[in-house]
């Protein structure tokens, strides 16, 4: 779970460093749609990415996903399918049930907070 916090933050620095423009990573999806500055999928840096919905996904070298859904506000969300998923793409793949990470989720309080049923987002 931490893990899954840890590579999102790691995103976002790698993000804001290969574009400078970049205040926040939900700027992302502004840049591949509406200003057509950057494709909607394509490799910065260490990570490939793809812009999809309400979100994106980026793989990084080593195959490990962190796919991130972004509220109105521009804040990341994610539920728990995106952190099993994040869970088996590692190096060494960790398969937990939903009630696991839904324990995991709620140790992790206040640090993540649940925004909308089943959606979490990191504290500010």
């Amino acid at each position: 779970m931490l893990g899954y916090v840890h590579a999102l933050n790691a995103i976002d620095e790698a993000m804001k460093v290969a574009i400078p423009s970049l205040e926040r990573l939900a700027d992302v999806l502004g840049l591949a749609r509406s200003r057509r500055q950057i494709s909607r999928s394509g490799h910065i840096g260490t990570y490939s990415y793809t812009v999809h919905g309400a979100g994106c996904r980026f793989v990084s070298d080593n195959g490990t996903e962190v796919d991130v859904d972004f509220a109105a506000d521009g804040s990341e969300v994610f539920d728990l399918w995106r952190l099993r998923c994040y869970g088996l793409s590692l190096p060494k793949p960790l398969d937990v049930t939903d009630q696991d990470l839904r324990s995991a989720v709620r140790s992790l309080q206040p640090l993540l907070t649940e925004v909308r049923p089943g959606w979490f987002s990191v504290a500010n």
